[in-house]
């Protein structure tokens, strides 16, 4: 089946919005022991098993973006992550200047990146991808 101009506009979406997740999974990996340090004053149980799911839900949402496989249920998982992630570490309202400013931006940046991860999971990876590869071979 030909790809069309919307298949791999989406594609390049999946691309741009995976990226973020995979980079930062790995990062998080390459800092496991000193990143997982930073949990517990947030007041998060099992900082160390947390810190491994938001790894994981990182690097194998990340990569099912990317791919588009189960895209839906991967933009979902990572949406729903994100909504504590980003409450218990960019709250800005509990900061003064340009701490305040630093955290706002990192907060209103994982504002639209859910926007995105909602219309993934609202339309699908589009045709350049697995979850398309795998439905026209059904």
């Amino acid at each position: 089946m030909p790809h069309t101009r919307d298949s791999v506009v989406s594609l390049i979406g999946r691309i741009l919005l995976s990226a973020i997740f995979i980079w930062s999974g790995i990062s998080k990996i390459a800092s496991f022991s000193s990143m997982a340090g930073v949990l517990a004053p947030k007041g998060v149980p099992f900082p160390t098993v947390a810190f491994g799911i938001a790894v994981a839900i990182e690097l194998l949402g990340g990569l099912a973006i990317l791919t588009g496989f189960h895209a839906r249920i991967a933009a979902w998982i990572v949406f729903l992550y994100l909504i504590p992630t980003t409450l218990l570490f960019h709250n800005f309202w509990a900061f003064q200047g340009a701490a305040r400013m630093d955290n706002e931006a990192h907060f209103m940046k994982n504002v639209a990146i859910m926007g995105g991860l909602l219309i993934l999971a609202a339309n699908g990876a589009g045709g350049c991808s697995c979850d398309a590869a795998r439905v026209s071979r059904a």
